[in-house]
Order: C-alpha cells, then structure tokens, then sequence
C-alpha cells in the first residue's frame, strides 16, 4: 500500500478537534509465486563503467499510460464529503505528541550505554537468517518511497492538495497520513544501518532509484479507484509487518518483533480509514464504487514497488516478493484473503439495484478470491525447485527464493 494542508489565517470547521491539526501560518501485487533465474550482474557489484556516463532515466519505464478523468459529477461527490471526512476520516490520525517516535524504538546516542546497545542489537541481528533481512529490507524500501505514494494521492481528481497547504479535508488527511508514515521507513532504515547485517549503501541507492521511477498502478486519476488500491496496499502492509514480527520474535528477537509490529499497528489504523471511505462511497454510489471494484481488480493491484532496481538486478523486485512469499510474510494466498475481507467488509455480495455493469462487476469480485487460490495451488504444484539468488542488499550473499 500499500495523504496532506495550506493554512490561511482561518480555522478549520470544528475548533475542538481530536486529530492532528497543522498549526496555522501568516499566509498560506500481486506477489508473483513464480521463481526466477538468478541475476546476472558482476560478482563484484560494480556498474559497467557507460553506465556511470549516463544521465538517471527511470529503471523498468511504463511505455503505456492512461490519464482519463472521471466525470465532474463524479469529482462533486468527493467534494461533498469534505465535512464528513473532517468528522469520521480525520479522528483516525493522532496527535503528533501522542506519536510514537523512531527513537523510542531505538539505541539512544545521548546515553553512555549506546555503545552498549548497539552490541546488544547486533548480537540479536546475528541470530536472524538472511533471508528475513531481504523481506526487511524490502520492506523498507517500500516505505521509504513515501514521496512517490503522496505524488499518487495528489493526481486523483476531487481529493488532491492543490497548494500543498491546503485545508482541505482531504488534503490534510493525505499530508497527515504522509507524515504518520514517514516514521516507518526512518525506524526501520535506522534499525537496518545500525544491525550490521545489509550493505546499506547498496540499500540507499536502491531507494533512489525506485523514488525516482515512480510507480504505475493504473488508478488514473480516479479517486474511486485510489481509495480501493489504498484500501486493499494498507491491509497487505498490516499483513507484512505483521508476519515479519511474528518471524522475529521466532528468531529471538522481541525488540525487532516491537518495531515490526508498531509499524503494523500503524498500517491496520489507515486501512481503517480507507476502508470506511470506501463503505461511506458503496453509500452514496453503490453501482460507480463496485463498478471501479471491479475495474481495479481486473488490473490487479500492483504493489507500489514494482519499479524496485538496484543498479545491477532487473528483477530484484520479483526476485523479493519470491523471498517474502516463501517465508511467509506476504503470499498470493494473502492477496486472495484480503480481496474477500474487502468484499465482505464493503457487504459487496449484499447489494442491490445495480446497473447490468454493477451486476457483472459484483459477480467477479465475489468470485475472484477463490479463483486466485486454485491457480495459485496449480502452480504450487507445477513450481520446480527454487533458485537461490544473490543480493546485493546483503553484500551478495544467496538466498533461496
């Protein structure tokens, strides 16, 4: 999944709000199951000497692109809801002082016990295996895109920031969001520096690729279809950080376990807010939300860091979402799971009145998951023999996919 406000000297509509509220200025994937062959970059992780003469142009490039607005009656639904937002969608945020903070969660470099701290991190790093390091830090990676998620947010019609300050309900929920997710990249990015374990320069240079790529999801500027990428990537994020801290809690380590599982708590909290966006929209227009149900369905939802490169591996996306479905921590049989929990949540199976494209939209969701689980046992069982591939994240080393 896997959002923000300009302030002019005015207030907000309610003076007594319980979310965050920006202090007021002067002036205004699927996971692929299938295996891949391993890379073919040089052992000594060196780029091709041409490659260093190049200008930065974007890894893995989406030739076909599609921008097509929704209707402006359409775009007036979302601008009728800004009161509703600031009442039910804006309490979901926390205050920034009640926040937790990375550093809470981290070796504290004021104290003279640091040195000691950071021993002790390492000493319990070194019991987890390198293949949790590569689903680590992939995941952290894909949070450290954030810039690339809030870019997304502000092309949908209806919801996006058109001043970067704007008091706009949705904008300062996508804002807010966007500064309550930005702790999980630093906390984990901090983390991962301080363990030892991964090449973090390799790690720093595959952020900026990916950041600079962007992401291609198909949304096209409709908010429908945005809020039900964003609805169906923070439930698969929860999904993720949550097993990667059940994993390391079986590795011994509570205290990654507690950073794995604070970043998940975050994840369950904002798919909580897209879902009842969703539920709010099935109200006001049941045919247009389960006919753009359907529609984002059909194109699949790409996780945000398809575009992943790091200067010598094309496919060290597909080649860690591999890694992660093998250890459990995000599979095609969650992607199956959370597409019914949505269905159910939104009571899609449940609606009536729909145009002959609501009806036929209605019937492939509520089919999907189940038909995802049968080719997925297909092709569990026509799979050969895993690959091991090396990474560049943890200084080339293999690991089984």
């Amino acid at each position: 999944m896997p959002l923000m406000i300009k302030l002019n000297p005015i207030t907000s509509h309610s003076q007594n709000l319980p979310y965050f509220v920006p202090k007021p200025v002067i002036t205004s994937c699927l996971i692929s199951s299938k295996f891949f062959m391993p890379s073919k970059f040089p052992s000594n992780y060196k780029l091709q000497a041409d490659n260093l003469k190049k200008p930065f142009m974007p890894h893995g490039k989406v030739l076909v692109q599609n921008s097509h607005p929704i209707p402006q009656e359409k775009i007036e639904i979302f601008k009728s809801m800004e009161t509703w937002v600031e009442s039910n969608i804006l309490t979901f945020l926390k205050p920034v002082e009640k926040c937790w903070q990375p550093q809470d969660f981290l070796p504290d470099a004021s104290t003279d016990g640091f040195d000691e701290q950071v021993k002790e991190l390492r000493r319990r790093a070194n019991e987890i295996p390198d293949d949790y390091f590569v689903s680590l830090v992939g995941d952290m990676i894909t949070e450290e895109a954030l810039p690339t998620y809030q870019t997304l947010l502000n092309t949908s019609d209806g919801i996006r920031d058109e001043t970067a300050a704007s008091l706009n309900s949705w904008a300062i929920w996508n804002r807010a969001w966007t500064a309550e997710e930005n702790r999980h990249g630093d906390l984990l990015n901090k983390y991962l520096y301080l363990c030892g374990k991964v090449d973090m320069k390799q790690v720093e240079k595959t952020i900026q690729y990916l950041i600079g790529s962007g992401m291609y999801v198909g949304i096209e500027k409709n908010p429908y279809l945005t809020f039900i990428y964003t609805s169906f990537q923070e439930r698969a994020t929860f999904i993720s950080h949550g097993n990667t801290a059940r994993l390391a809690m079986e590795h011994g380590d509570s205290k990654l376990a507690q950073i794995c599982g604070i970043i998940a708590a975050d994840e369950k909290r904002h798919e909580l807010a897209y879902s009842k966006i969703l539920e709010k929209l099935f109200e006001i227009d049941p045919d247009g939300t389960v006919v753009a149900f359907g529609e984002m369905m059909r194109k699949k939802i790409t996780m945000p860091a398809h575009l992943m490169y790091d200067g010598h591996d094309p496919d060290i996306f597909d080649h860690f979402s591999a890694a992660a479905q093998r250890l459990g921590v995000y599979t095609a049989n969650d992607y199956a799971d959370i597409l019914d929990f949505l269905v159910n949540r939104w009571k899609v199976k449940e609606l009536t009145g729909l145009s002959a494209e609501g009806r036929k939209a209605q019937e492939y969701v509520c089919q999907l998951g189940p038909r995802i689980r049968r080719l997925e046992e297909r092709a569990q069982v026509r799979s050969k023999e895993a690959p091991s591939i090396p990474f560049s994240w943890i200084f080339g080393r293999e690991v089984k996919l």
